[in-house]
């Protein structure tokens, strides 16, 4: 079976065995099972983690942060993830095609719908206007 990696892990500074280690000093565990029952994920979570089959994910470090009190950038330092931005692809936030077109009807169908109450509106106005007439008192 092929190894798979991950994006960060083509980072030649990522190295999130740095980060495992210094936390479980800093909470003084004796070992990765440890570890896993304090930040409270699976056990092989922490391993795919140590053999780069895994990243760090967002959830896990906050839960990080939760536990040590340590921010999430000196986190994300202590495992060498040197990114300021993260990017979305283009394709995410985008409406898909058959939403984009129920969107349009959904739009179209309350314009119809808007205009003769609009209509209805301006007779009225108009009759109360003409009935009321201009008489000076």
């Amino acid at each position: 079976m092929a190894q798979q990696h991950h994006a960060l892990s083509s980072q030649e500074s990522y190295n999130p065995n740095h980060l495992l280690d210094i936390l479980l000093g800093k909470m003084q565990l004796k070992n990765d099972a440890a570890l896993s029952r304090m930040l409270e994920v699976a056990p092989p979570v922490i391993s795919k983690i140590r053999h780069h089959r895994l990243p760090v994910g967002a959830s896990l470090l906050i839960r990080m942060h939760e536990v040590t009190g340590m921010s999430i950038r000196d986190l994300r330092d202590l495992m060498g993830d040197r990114r300021t931005k993260y990017r979305l692809s283009d394709a995410q936030g985008r409406p898909k095609p058959e939403e984009k077109a129920a969107q349009a009807a959904q739009a179209a169908a309350a314009a119809a719908q808007q205009q003769p109450q609009q209509q209805q509106q301006q007779s009225t106005n108009e009759n109360q206007s003409s009935s009321s007439g201009n008489y000076a008192h």
